[in-house]
């Protein structure tokens, strides 16, 4: 296994909280996937920490494919999912998933953690 790139990524949860109630469907569409959507939805009290820490994830990978937010890309190509376990993984799709596998990268390790005040993501591309 060889790394290809890591980001890490800290999100004030206020600030995704201000997002949501000032833009509301938006930002929900424009950043997060329809499945994105349903699961931090689920999330109750913990809903805005829950979408923070997804932000943080897609920050993450930009950082680590070391593109940022790139010519033809959305933060809704990449979306974070839940293994059957509950562990999140990352799903790239076109422009982000080429820029990946442009530079080898072919799977993802990933760590989400969530305060009331922050969300925090480390993502590390693999060969």
């Amino acid at each position: 296994m060889s790394i290809l790139g890591h980001g890490i990524d800290l999100v004030d949860v206020e600030r995704i909280e201000d997002m949501l109630d000032r833009h509301g469907a938006r930002f929900l569409d424009r950043c997060f996937t329809v499945r994105e959507q349903a699961y931090c939805e689920s999330g109750g009290v913990q809903r805005a920490q829950r979408y923070a820490a997804r932000f943080a994830a897609k920050e993450a990978v930009f950082k680590a494919i070391g593109t940022g937010l790139g010519e033809g890309m959305t933060w809704t190509q990449i979306e974070v999912v839940r293994a059957d376990s509950g562990q999140p993984m990352i799903e790239l799709r076109d422009e982000v998933a080429r820029e990946a596998t442009q530079i080898g990268i072919s799977s993802w390790l990933v760590s989400l953690t969530h305060l009331s005040s922050h969300a925090c993501a480390s993502v590390i591309g693999i060969a």
